[in-house]
């Protein structure tokens, strides 16, 4: 109940500042601790992963219920357990889309961080294909480092090349640091995403 009253309470807010997409990231898993009496030497969930998804979708069904009526969005963003974000819930674009399909609401979509899913799974482009009638808003960011595209791993030429063929007219936020400093930094950035935006020239 009190998930859903913050939510509501910032509507006035997003109406106020124009926003589309609430970032939301629906916590972490219900995991047993070392101190925890019901401790044993596996570890493991207190709460059935099953049993955790179902609440998950249960609380989001609200929350697009409040949503919905304003045609505001949520996207939830899948982290990476790997180098950030250990033990949160979302982790993937294919779990993201699984709970997507089950809340069925225009309200609770998938924001597709490309920096994690690279971490998590990799496939960027199939994963992108998969998802992509739930996916609302993208970010960008490369690995490893999360800098400006080029300085990893993440062919961004290739993901914005498809993006474009795919009709994509959305943001792509900018989910990154800059690999140097200053203006000298920030001019690389610009080139970074004119080089791989190709569509751009």
């Amino acid at each position: 109940d009190g998930i859903v009253q913050t939510l509501t309470d910032s509507v006035a807010v997003a109406k106020r500042v124009g926003a589309t997409w609430m970032t939301v990231v629906p916590g972490s898993v219900d995991q047993q601790h070392k101190d925890d009496p019901k401790w044993n030497q596996y570890g493991g969930p207190r709460l059935g992963e099953g049993y955790q998804f179902a609440n998950a979708v249960e609380l989001l069904r609200r929350l697009s219920a409040v949503l919905e009526p304003h045609k505001l969005v949520m996207v939830l963003e899948p982290l990476n357990w790997q180098t950030n974000h250990g033990g949160v819930f979302l982790r993937s674009a294919e779990q993201g889309y699984a709970v997507c399909k089950a809340v069925n609401s225009p309200s609770c979509k998938i924001l597709f961080d490309m920096y994690h899913e690279q971490i998590t799974a990799g496939n960027l482009i199939p994963s992108l294909d998969a998802s992509w009638d739930e996916v609302a808003y993208l970010q960008a960011g490369d690995n490893p480092g999360r800098k400006e595209p080029g300085t990893g791993e993440v062919n961004y030429r290739n993901i914005f090349q498809h993006l474009a063929k795919k009709g994509y007219q959305g943001v792509i936020g900018m989910e990154h640091g800059n690999s140097k400093p200053g203006a000298e930094g920030e001019q690389a950035v610009i080139d970074a995403y004119r080089t791989a935006d190709t569509f751009a020239r």
